[in-house]
C-alpha cells in the first residue's frame, strides 16, 4: 500500500469444482488473465470471491493459491470478513502469514455498532494483524454504512491505508473525497469505488481506482476505462462505461423466481468466465445456485455483443 494503490484491482472469482472445492488451476488462470489485462492490484477474498460463504481451509487455499500465481508482481489484498472480531483478526494473521499486501475488512456485521465501536475494530484489527488495513464499506451486506467522520478519522491517525466504497452512494463518495484533498489525505489514503456502472464518474469525483466485479470478465475494459479517465479522455472514458454497463446485464440473466439477485450476478460471472474457457465450472457455493442451462444462450449474446467474443 505504499505508494497508494492506484488502478483496476479486479476482486477475483473464487472458481469451485463440480464437487464444491476450490478449482487452484482455474484460479491461477483467472488471476493471469486479470494481469495480463494491466490490473494494479488483486482482491481475494471479497463479495465476488463468494468469502463469506466458503470454510477456513477454502479461504487458506484461495490466498496461498493467488499470492503464488501473482509472485510478487502486483499487491494481493485479501478480505478479512467475518462476524466475530476475534475471527476477523484471525482471518489477517493469515493473509500476513501467507504473503498478502494488505486486508480489507467491513464494520461488525449482525450487531448494528456505533461509530466509535467501528472505528476500535479497525484499530484492533490494524495493531493485532500485522498488515495495512483497507476500509470495506458495503451496507448492502453488514447493515452499517462507514460515516465519513470515522472514515477521516482512521485515515488520518494512519489506522486505515485506504477504503472500498461500495456503498452505492456517489453523494457521500464525493463528499468524502472533497473532505480528503481539504485535509491533504488524497496523497496518502487511496479511494477505490466497487461501482461497475459509475466508476468514470466516481474517478471524474477524485477516486484513485476501481474494484469492479465485472473486472473478472473484462479487465480489459476497465484498464481501458481508467487509463483513459487518468489521461483526461472523458468522452472515451465514458463510452467503455457504457459498453461496460450493457455487459452487466450479465448479472441479471438468472430467473428471479427461482434465485436470489447474488446468485444471479455471481452466477452470470461464472457462466461468462466458463464460456470464454478461463474457468472450467461455473459452479457457485452453497446457498448460491449456478444459472440454469438454458441461461448460457443469454450469457453468451451478451459476451458478443461487447466483442468478447
Amino acid at each position: 500500500m505504499t505508494p497508494i494503490l492506484t488502478g483496476v484491482v479486479p476482486p477475483l472469482c473464487t472458481p469451485l469444482t463440480p464437487a464444491g472445492e476450490v478449482d487452484t488451476r482455474s484460479l491461477g488462470a483467472l488471476v493471469e488473465r486479470v494481469l495480463s489485462a494491466g490490473a494494479a492490484a488483486v482482491f481475494a477474498l471479497g463479495s465476488s470471491g463468494e468469502a463469506a460463504l466458503l470454510d477456513d481451509a477454502q479461504r487458506r487455499t484461495v490466498l496461498a493459491t493467488v499470492v503464488e500465481v501473482v509472485a510478487g508482481r502486483v499487491p494481493v489484498l485479501a478480505g478479512a470478513v467475518d462476524m466475530s472480531p476475534a475471527r476477523v483478526l484471525a482471518h489477517a494473521r493469515t493473509a500476513a502469514a501467507l504473503g498478502a499486501d494488505a486486508v480489507v475488512v467491513t464494520a461488525p456485521f449482525y450487531v448494528v455498532p456505533h461509530p466509535d465501536e467501528t472505528a476500535a475494530h479497525f484499530r484492533r484489527v490494524r495493531e493485532g494483524g500485522g498488515l495495512p488495513v483497507v476500509g470495506y464499506d458495503i451496507p448492502s451486506s453488514v447493515g452499517t454504512k462507514l460515516d465519513a467522520r470515522t472514515v477521516l478519522a482512521l485515515a488520518e491517525d494512519g489506522t486505515l491505508a485506504g477504503l472500498k466504497d461500495s456503498s452505492g452512494d456517489l453523494n457521500a463518495l464525493r463528499r468524502l473525497l472533497g473532505a480528503l484533498r481539504e485535509r491533504g489525505l488524497h496523497r496518502t489514503f487511496s479511494v477505490l469505488t466497487g461501482s461497475e456502472l459509475a466508476a468514470d464518474a466516481a474517478l471524474l469525483a477524485g477516486a484513485h481506482g476501481i474494484v469492479p466485479g465485472l473486472g473478472n470478465v473484462d479487465p480489459d475494459g476497465y484498464v481501458r476505462l481508467y487509463e483513459h479517465a487518468r489521461a483526461g479522455r472523458w468522452a472515451e472514458a465514458a463510452a467503455e462505461q457504457d459498453r461496460l454497463a450493457a455487459l452487466f446485464a450479465l448479472t441479471g440473466t438468472g430467473d428471479p423466481a427461482a434465485m436470489g439477485a447474488a446468485s444471479s450476478a455471481l452466477g452470470g460471472f461464472k457462466a461468462a468466465l466458463h464460456l470464454l474457457g478461463v474457468i472450467d465450472c461455473p459452479a457457485t457455493a452453497p446457498p448460491l445456485t449456478p444459472l440454469p442451462d438454458g441461461a448460457g444462450a443469454a450469457v453468451r449474446r451478451i459476451l458478443q455483443e461487447a466483442g468478447l467474443l
